[in-house]
């Protein structure tokens, strides 16, 4: 049975790589292996901006891959943690009472869910501050080279 406790953390904790994917669809589900790669790309990114400095352009498209990627894994183990145990029973383990302890919500959910909400909200604000103030640099940089 699928444990709604362990898939809200394996989708907080591991999402960006696909674990919880893994855990509720098996290893042939393609988002699971789909994943990784913008995690991949927005840490390379990092990668980049540490080696060629901060206006490396490429970084700024690449970084804000990786923050939408954990918001979007923090969205989603918050949707996981929310679900009534009927619910998550009836689509993970619907051979199982729709009362079954595997779909219960208990205090460890409840921290992988308040977890979720603050990293999750917090990443997503960084990026979409990140990609605008890199956006608006540029600007004011095209501006200066147009005004010479």
């Amino acid at each position: 049975m699928k444990n709604k406790t362990l898939a809200a953390w394996l989708t907080f904790l591991g999402g960006p790589l696909g674990l919880h994917r893994f855990y509720l669809f098996g290893l042939s589900d393609l988002v699971g292996w789909l994943l990784p790669l913008p995690t991949g790309l927005g840490v390379y990114g990092i990668q980049r901006a540490l080696a060629f400095g901060q206006d490396d352009a490429l970084s700024w498209i690449l970084i804000p891959m990786l923050g939408f990627t954990v918001a979007s894994c923090a969205l989603n183990a918050i949707i996981y943690g929310l679900k009534t145990p009927e619910k998550w029973n009836a689509q993970f383990n619907p051979e199982a009472d729709p009362e079954a302890n595997a779909g219960a919500t208990q205090w460890p959910t409840i921290g992988a869910i308040v977890l979720s909400l603050l990293m999750g909200t917090t990443v997503l604000m960084s990026s979409i501050v990140f990609s605008f103030q890199r956006y608006f640099e540029y600007q004011v940089e095209q501006a200066r080279l147009i005004s010479q």
